[in-house]
């Protein structure tokens, strides 16, 4: 709890400690060069959001589909365009590289990028499997000249300063749960990320072999191909696009650990369209900091929105879309007041922040570790809903038990 109370209190007052780059940290001045792997829409997203950072430059493009790298040399007409990735890893000059890639190939070019040297910028979740996190912790302990940023872009939100602030108060209390939920609706007939198959997605045009990596062997599928997020076989569905987020948020502000247990139930109840990843379900995770964490989600209905409450003894922080705010518990803070974040958010802040720390050699807002916690989190509801029961964290071995 002491150790919790220090991380909290740093963040409040900036002085989180960094880390020493023993080389690799570029000059103020100096240019970065970036790399993109994988420039679909997401890619395409971060890309803007590298080139709104001073004195950034992106040199290369790679993408198993043809027609994407089209498009990113259109938006980008110096930049180089490779199928394979390890291509565009040969170049000496690429200072960085960005991976939005989906999922179930986060790990091989992940570990690909280390080997080459390069800083990274990996959009979450970080690993589709424990087994691949733990790969990637190796190939990251062993680079130690790399930055490492992890796209869980609220890290480093004015919401993260406000929520700081709220804990460094004191006036919070004990934390004992947090309630999260996501729910979004789509009109009929139009799944939440789906995507039309196009006629030029066709084998000649798609790296098939490359775009399944370590999955399974499936005969060329386009369908399967440009809606990845509905196959468990390369995405963890709603649980890593988007508990994720809502929990890096707050694993980052309380500074918490592996999940000692996870139960996830729920189903495919909606969307009869050939996904196998579930539409609408439960999460509860038991942490070791005597806390209880519960998030659910559904793709059918709107209506409860997006939003976070941290519960303590002495008041709750409440975080939706519209922001962040403090409720003091009457019954033990009869004089608290209300209180309204006040830090802004700017979109480009994550990528700047990475950014910054290539020059600096600090710590970034959503380190490796703090990826590999949520990844692991993730992963163990999964193994729950799969398995159709209670799963728990073994830390002297690091399995899902």
């Amino acid at each position: 709890m002491d150790s919790r109370r220090k991380f909290i209190g740093a963040m409040a007052t900036g002085l989180a400690s960094t880390l020493a780059s023993s080389t690799g940290v570029l000059g103020a001045n100096e240019r970065v060069r970036i790399g993109v792997i994988g420039a679909g829409q997401r890619g395409s997203e971060l890309v803007h959001q590298a080139l709104a950072c001073p004195n950034v430059e992106i040199a290369a493009f790679a993408d198993v589909f043809a027609k994407r790298l089209e498009d990113a040399r259109i938006r980008v007409p110096t930049a180089a365009a490779y199928r394979d990735h390890r291509r565009l890893l040969d170049d000496p000059s690429i200072d960085a590289v960005i991976i939005a890639t989906p999922q179930h190939l986060h790990c091989e070019h992940f570990v690909d990028s280390l080997d080459a040297g390069k800083h990274i910028y990996q959009e979450k979740t970080l690993a589709l499997t424990l087994d691949q996190a733990k790969r990637m912790r190796a190939a990251y302990r062993q680079a130690l000249k790399a930055v490492v940023q992890i796209g869980h872009q609220a890290c480093s939100s004015g919401q993260m300063s406000d929520a700081a602030n709220f804990f460094a108060t004191g006036h919070v209390g004990k934390i004992t749960a947090i309630r999260m939920h996501w729910y979004r609706n789509t009109p009929h007939g139009k799944a939440q990320w789906a995507r039309p198959v196009y006629p030029d997605m066709t084998p000649d045009n798609i790296a098939w072999n490359s775009f399944l990596g370590d999955a399974p062997r499936r005969d060329f599928d386009p369908y399967r191909f440009i809606n990845w997020r509905f196959f468990e076989e390369y995405s963890g569905g709603n649980v890593y696009e988007n508990l994720s987020h809502q929990l890096a948020f707050w694993y980052r502000a309380l500074d918490l650990q592996i999940p000692q247990a996870a139960t996830m139930t729920g189903g495919l109840y909606l969307w009869k369209d050939g996904r196998d990843v579930p539409d609408t379900m439960s999460v509860s995770f038991q942490q070791p900091e005597q806390m209880l964490i519960g998030w659910d989600s559904g793709l059918g209905n709107s209506q409860l929105g997006i939003a976070e409450d941290v519960l303590g003894s002495d008041g709750a922080i409440s975080r939706t879309t519209a922001g962040i705010r403090y409720i003091p518990q009457k019954v033990n803070r009869p004089d608290g007041v209300e209180l309204a974040g006040k830090v802004a958010s700017f979109p480009t802040a994550h990528m700047r922040d990475f950014v910054d720390c290539i020059r600096t050699g600090k710590e970034p807002n959503c380190p490796f570790e703090l990826g590999y916690r949520v990844s692991i989190a993730c992963r163990m509801a999964l193994e729950s809903f799969h398995q159709g029961r209670t799963v728990r964290w073994d830390p002297r071995t690091e399995t899902i038990a």
